[in-house]
Parts: structure tokens; C-alpha cells; sequence
């Protein structure tokens, strides 16, 4: 197992090794030992999703209330997607970018993001089928999304716009420069040496 650390602070990138022979393959896909060594802090794991998109379905970008926010390992077990890390830290050296990784049934890359940072993802295929271990359980009352197709963030995407479809609430949530208004986004309180750690809400609740 590799894993690589993305552009945007909090943010990893994990690439299982695969053993295979004429039955199949085997590989580790999670290992919270490794994770945590790499990482610098363990996933309490409290609660797994399962989604399955059309090609061109674009989920996100969300992200929950800090504290306890909600980090997430997220691969691709069907399909492909591309994969969306995004700094809405308020404060962060990288706020407002974002990286990407192609998720796949093919490398069964995964990706790990830390509390306070943005998450989305493009499917590109039919039937994609993604699994997400999270930290915290879903609470409706402290989830929060910033649109996708904000030209600010600017996600590069390879998918033609007419093609690409959104859920009514994604479609709704508001622009960066909105979010930033609100009081809504994440606060940075980390250091550029220490990526990782914990945030708070910007209006300090």
C-alpha cells in the first residue's frame, strides 16, 4: 500500500497493492494502521455509504459542521470516478483549491480526507458504484455544500456540462463567495506543518 499525500493539505491519495492470478485479485484496500502512520491521526470509523451514480452524475461538493466535521476514505469497488479534494478551510494556505484523483476498479486507488475539507466526485461510467468510511454519522442538521460548478473553485471536468447531472440541493448550494458570507465554512487552525488537524466553524459555534 502507497499513499501520497495530495495538494491540498489533509488530503491523501492510497494505492493498494493487487495480487492476482488465473482465479481473481486480493488486495488490502484499508488498512487503518498503515493510515494512521501516514496520516497522523486514526479514522474512528462510525458509519459506511454505499452510492451508485450514472455517468455524468456529479455529487458534492459537501462537507459537515467542525467539530467533529467528517473525514472519509472513499474508492471506487465499480465504475470510475474522478475524485474532488476541496480546501474550504477558512484561513488554510490552500483554501479555496482543490486535487483529484481518478478512482477505478482498476488501480482501486482511495482517498483519504481529513474534517473540514470539501469532498466531490464525477462519475464517469454507468452503474459506478463508491464506498465512503466515515468518522462521524450522518447528522442532516450540520451538512453544508458549496456548489460544484463554481467557477471560482473551477473543478476541471471531463465530462461536457450538458451531460453532467446534479441533485436539486447540490444544484442549490451556494457559491464559495456565498458560503464565505454565511459563516458557514470551516476554519483553518492547523499550521503549514501540521496539516491535519482539527478545525471549527467559522462563526465559532
Amino acid at each position: 500500500m502507497k499513499i501520497r499525500e495530495l495538494g491540498v493539505s489533509g488530503s491523501f491519495e492510497i494505492t493498494p497493492t493487487q495480487f492476482g492470478d488465473d482465479r481473481g485479485l486480493f488486495a488490502e484496500w484499508y488498512r487503518f494502521d498503515v493510515l494512521e502512520q501516514a496520516v497522523g491521526t486514526a479514522l474512528d470509523l462510525r458509519q459506511a455509504n454505499l452510492s451508485v451514480s450514472k455517468r455524468g452524475v456529479l455529487r458534492g461538493i459537501h462537507f459537515a459542521d467542525v467539530p467533529p466535521g467528517q473525514a472519509k476514505y472513499v474508492t471506487a469497488v465499480r465504475g470510475a470516478v474522478i475524485d474532488y479534494v476541496v480546501d474550504l478551510r477558512v484561513g488554510s494556505p490552500t483554501f479555496g483549491q482543490w486535487d483529484s484523483v481518478l478512482l477505478d476498479d482498476v488501480d482501486r486507488r482511495a482517498v483519504y480526507l481529513s474534517e473540514g475539507l470539501g469532498h466531490a466526485f464525477l462519475s464517469l461510467a454507468d452503474d459506478t458504484v463508491v464506498t465512503y468510511l466515515v468518522s462521524d454519522v450522518y447528522r442532516p442538521d450540520r451538512e453544508h455544500g458549496v456548489n460544484a460548478l463554481d467557477p471560482e473553485i473551477g473543478l476541471e471536468l471531463p465530462i461536457d456540462l450538458d451531460e453532467i447531472s446534479l441533485s436539486p440541493k447540490d444544484e442549490e448550494a451556494p457559491s464559495l463567495a456565498e458560503a464565505i458570507r454565511t459563516g458557514i465554512l470551516p476554519t483553518w487552525v492547523g499550521t503549514d506543518d501540521d496539516a491535519s488537524r482539527a478545525t471549527e466553524r467559522q462563526d465559532g459555534r
